[in-house]
């Protein structure tokens, strides 16, 4: 049987959504070990000028929990 908690975190990047998400995990995989998923719950941008200045995501990302 395997368990599994949900965090919740936030990414950004002056790229890209795709780009604040490979972030997102990239950081998250440093500090948690066996991330099996992540739901992108929120995304958004910041504006400047007119023109997008930063892109969010806000993840839900699930890891197993070692026995």
């Amino acid at each position: 049987m395997s368990i599994g908690r949900v965090t919740e975190i936030s990414a950004t990047s002056t790229e890209s959504f795709d780009d604040a998400v490979k972030q997102g995990i990239q950081r998250a995989s440093k500090t948690l070990r066996n991330i099996e998923s992540a739901w992108v719950k929120d995304s958004k941008v910041s504006v400047s000028n007119g023109n997008i200045s930063e892109y969010r995501v806000n993840l839900a990302v699930t890891f197993l929990l070692d026995d």
